[in-house]
C-alpha cells in the first residue's frame, strides 16, 4: 500500500490501514521520541500518545510536504508536552550530532572513539531543559526563534541553554578521556 492509500484508509478508520501506518513508521518515530524521553518507557508512552494524535488528526494532513515530517512534528510536540514548560525555563534549564554539537572537543581521543549509542546516552543524561533544546536545535534543525515559540521562552534562553548543554557534553567527553587514559 502507498502512503496515500494508508492515509485514506486511516481517515475512514480502517484498522488494517492504521496497523500498516504504525508498522511502517513506528521504529523511526520511536527514535525521535527516544531523543526527548528520559527512558525507554517514556519514549514508548510518547510514541503511543503521538500515534493517537496522528490517527485523530490524519485528515488534517493536506499533502504539503512530507507525511513522515508531519508525523515527526506531532511526535516532537507530544514529547514537549510531556514535560512542563516551566521545567524548560529553569536556568540549568551520529556523526552529524558530533559535527554540530561539540567542535571544541574533536581533538580529544575519547571523542573520536565515541559511538552513536554512547553519544546519545550522554545527550539523554542532560538535564531536561538542556536535552530538549539540544535535540530541537542540533538534531531536529529548529532555529532559536522557533524553539522559543514552541516552549514559551525567550530566544536568548534557548541560546544560553544550548551553550550550557554543549559545555556539559564537552565536560563529560573530557571526563571519559581521563577515565580511558
Amino acid at each position: 500500500m502507498t502512503d496515500g492509500e494508508i492515509i485514506k484508509g486511516c481517515i475512514k478508520g480502517e484498522a488494517h490501514c492504521q496497523r500498516s501506518l504504525f508498522n511502517r513508521y513506528a521504529s523511526s518515530l520511536l527514535g525521535v521520541s527516544q531523543r526527548y524521553a528520559r527512558n525507554k518507557e517514556d519514549a514508548e508512552d510518547i510514541l503511543q500518545d503521538a500515534f493517537v494524535k496522528i490517527f485523530k488528526k490524519i485528515e488534517q494532513f493536506k499533502g504539503d510536504g512530507s507525511f513522515e515530517g508531519w508525523m515527526r512534528r506531532i511526535v516532537v510536540n507530544t514529547a514537549l508536552k510531556k514535560y512542563t514548560v516551566s521545567r524548560y525555563t529553569k536556568e540549568f534549564s551520529v556523526d552529524e550530532i558530533k559535527e554540530n554539537a561539540m567542535a571544541d572537543v574533536t581533538d580529544v581521543p575519547a571523542f573520536n572513539h565515541l559511538g552513536e549509542k554512547d553519544l546519545l546516552a550522554l545527550i539523554n543524561n542532560l538535564p531536561d531543559g538542556y536535552r530538549i533544546i539540544f535535540n530541537l536545535y542540533v538534531i531536529e534543525g529548529f532555529q532559536h526563534d522557533e524553539i522559543a515559540e514552541m516552549l514559551g521562552i525567550q530566544p536568548g534562553t534557548s541560546r544560553s541553554q544550548l551553550v550550557k548543554a554543549r559545555m556539559l557534553l564537552q565536560k563529560e567527553i573530557i571526563q571519559l578521556q581521563k577515565v580511558a587514559v
